[in-house]
């Protein structure tokens, strides 16, 4: 049982410290590798018109990125 405490106990001081070094530079979380790009895929849906759903949510950013104040 002891063994299981210093082992949880040294998880949770390694996520703590990751969390504290996270909150001190402040950036954002991104992947290492470049994701699709970088592998030629310019999208995650290779659907020619994407659904209702995306087109309402693409949409409303585009509204959004016309009319905000900055």
């Amino acid at each position: 049982m002891s063994i299981f405490l210093l082992t949880f106990g040294l998880f949770l001081l390694v996520v703590i410290a990751m969390a504290i070094g996270y909150l001190v530079q402040r950036k954002t979380i991104a992947g290492s590798c470049g994701g699709l790009g970088e592998i030629g895929i310019e999208k995650a849906c290779d659907c020619d018109k994407p659904c209702e759903k995306r087109q309402k949510r693409l949409e409303k950013e585009k509204f959004w990125q016309q009319n905000k104040i900055i």
